[in-house]
């Protein structure tokens, strides 16, 4: 498989080749050069698959040859440590927990895949190292950093916005120790991310070979396709169309929806659910693309003011709006409607969701009016706990502290602030 950017104007490389370079040297994202559907009769006997052996299907193609067969399945088989529990919440609408992985975000997915692929490129090269260079507005950190902590080769920089993250995404990301370095940056998510792009492409860094963990990586956006197929798998049995409401902020995940549709996945509709972080739900009213900087919200993982992966969702409809708005919404809610969700949902299901998946069963209640006949999933992306502050004064209750965040919250941050991308640089060395 070979993978193309985006802005067309870098050479065309490998999966191996993405993966390491993460983005492509005209700054644009990578996208494969051919999506070929499954064949209908892996759908017909998807209930009688283990999980492992559906991601392997899933994504085969898009590896290629560059990992043979049996080591792609050991690092699936790692990867998918942890269960992904479809769960009723009312009449017709299900919330798809991602949160049961050691940092209990969805996002231990992709990272668990991505650290395995680079440690198996740099299985045979005794002197690489790589540097995972990842901006975070919220669980990414998290993730990368577990998975990738004690990974041979490959050193780990996080950059974070100071006092925008809940203080146990904080925790999680700044207190690992051993190859995982976490950066305080004087900004939003943003400007992290600004930074981060701006490293790959400065020449005077060349030594330290960056590489991205973000989704604009292929390593961790194409993974998340899985959820998508392990949802429809669990509630294929009542034969109904389904639609999906993924809470939007890179888009990586809805992105990663679409190209489980377009592999064969029959979903009827996508539903990207956002705070008022509107651009996409704006770009749906007018037709224009205008990112505005990003506003801090109780949903903050979303807080992002021009999601990288809107651009892959374009290249999957050929830039073809009709088509699109065929198979995609996308609504905003203000932090006040997303309180009132969580109360709504806790108070007449008995359900506690976290603010995310509140936004996320906002999109699809409105959207399901327009599908009757179908059942809505929305996507549970973190535990609740990661956002106790919001979430307990919210409906009155005290949270349990699962173990994966007893291991942490007490331990020590370390951080190093930065405010400028100089300091940036200067810290990379």
């Amino acid at each position: 498989m070979k993978y193309y950017s985006l802005n067309h104007n870098a050479p065309k490389v490998s999966f191996q080749e993405a993966v390491i370079q993460g983005l492509a040297t005209d700054k644009g994202l990578y996208f494969p050069e051919s999506i070929t559907p499954l064949d209908p009769s892996f759908f017909d006997k998807i209930e009688s698959l283990s999980h492992k052996e559906i991601a392997f299907e899933a994504i085969q193609q898009f590896v290629g040859d560059e990992i043979p067969a049996d080591k792609l399945k050991e690092i699936i088989a790692e990867t998918l440590v942890f269960d992904f529990p479809v769960v009723k919440v009312e009449n017709g609408i299900y919330s798809l927990e991602l949160f049961h992985g050691p940092t209990m975000a969805f996002k231990d997915v992709g990272a668990r895949f991505m650290s395995r692929c680079l440690g198996y490129f740099n299985k045979d090269k005794k002197d690489a190292k790589n540097t995972v260079l990842v901006a975070t507005s919220g669980d990414t950190g998290g993730a990368v950093a577990s998975g990738f902590l004690g990974v041979d080769g490959v050193d780990v920089v996080i950059l974070y916005p100071s006092g925008k993250v809940s203080d146990i995404q904080e925790k999680q990301l700044t207190t690992l120790g051993q190859n995982i370095k976490a950066l305080e940056v004087d900004g939003v998510f943003d400007d992290c991310q600004d930074m981060v792009k701006k490293a790959f492409l400065d020449e005077t860094l060349a030594h330290k070979n960056l590489t991205s963990a973000n989704s604009i990586n292929i390593a961790r956006w194409l993974p998340q396709m899985f959820y998508f197929f392990f949802a429809y798998k669990a509630l294929k049995s009542q034969n109904k169309p389904l639609v999906f409401s993924c809470p939007s902020g890179n888009f990586g995940n809805i992105c990663a929806g679409i190209m489980a549709k377009k592999l064969g996945l029959p979903i009827e509709h996508f539903v990207a659910s956002t705070n008022v972080n509107d651009t996409v739900p704006r770009f749906l009213e007018n037709g224009k693309y205008a990112p505005k900087p990003s506003k801090a919200t109780i949903s903050n993982a979303m807080d992002v003011g021009n999601p990288s992966n809107f651009i892959r969702i374009q290249e999957l409809y050929n830039n073809d709006l009709k088509a699109f708005e065929k198979d995609f919404s996308s609504y905003s809610y203000t932090d006040e409607e997303t309180l009132e969700a969580l109360k709504k949902i806790y108070n007449t299901d008995g359900y506690i969701a976290e603010p995310h998946g509140a936004v996320g069963y906002l999109g699809l209640k409105k959207e399901l009016e327009k599908h009757p006949n179908a059942i809505g999933v929305f996507l549970e992306t973190a535990h609740p706990i990661k956002f106790l502050d919001v979430v307990e004064p919210a409906l009155g209750i005290t949270l349990p502290i699962p173990a994966q965040i007893e291991s942490v919250i007490n331990e020590e941050k370390v951080s190093v602030k930065i405010s400028s991308y100089e300091e940036l640089k200067n810290f990379l060395g």
